[in-house]
């Protein structure tokens, strides 16, 4: 599992465009999810996803006066794509859910990465990379990666009925 790898991936002028313009000013924004473990795994990057201590309408604000064409994806989920030169980002604010029905969510902005990463799936989608590359891995993605293991965070039936989707990414 290579570093040299992630810093290729934080090299990328659009991912370093995207983070100067929404890190600052007490805000952070990391490379998420996905990215970070395929990376990792030595695997071809189709997407990147970002997520920041920013809220939705910070990310609009920056991204615009950087520049960046901005799509209300899921706003009021905390979800915004960025899109520089033509390459989207998705940029979801760190959140918790409050309420979910099995699909849907309302949400909670906040502003602790490990509580976001808490959330989430599974631990190999629950790294981050910030842009002074360092890897945040709260709940053990790495060491699920190198066993090639797929692991729900928490109670897996509480994952599921969080969002029925998880059990077709399982």
């Amino acid at each position: 599992m290579s570093r040299a790898a992630l810093a290729g991936l934080l090299a990328d002028p659009h991912v370093s465009r995207v983070l100067a313009a929404l890190n600052g000013d007490g805000e952070e924004t990391r490379i998420v999810g996905g990215a970070v473990r395929n990376v990792l795994l030595g695997i071809p990057v189709t997407d990147i996803d970002l997520t920041t201590t920013a809220t939705p309408d910070v990310v609009v604000e920056r991204a615009k006066a950087a520049g960046l064409k901005v799509a209300l994806t899921g706003y009021e989920h905390g979800t915004v794509t960025v899109i520089a030169d033509k390459k989207p980002f998705e940029v979801t604010s760190l959140r918790e859910d409050v309420e979910t029905d099995g699909r849907r969510a309302i949400v909670r902005f906040g502003r602790d990465f490990d509580a976001d990463a808490a959330r989430r799936d599974f631990t190999i989608n629950s790294m981050s990379l910030s842009a002074d590359g360092a890897l945040h891995d709260p709940l053990g993605g790495q060491a699920d990666l190198a066993l090639r293991k797929v692991r729900f965070i928490g109670d897996a039936r509480t994952r599921i009925a969080e969002d029925f989707l998880r059990i077709l990414r399982f």
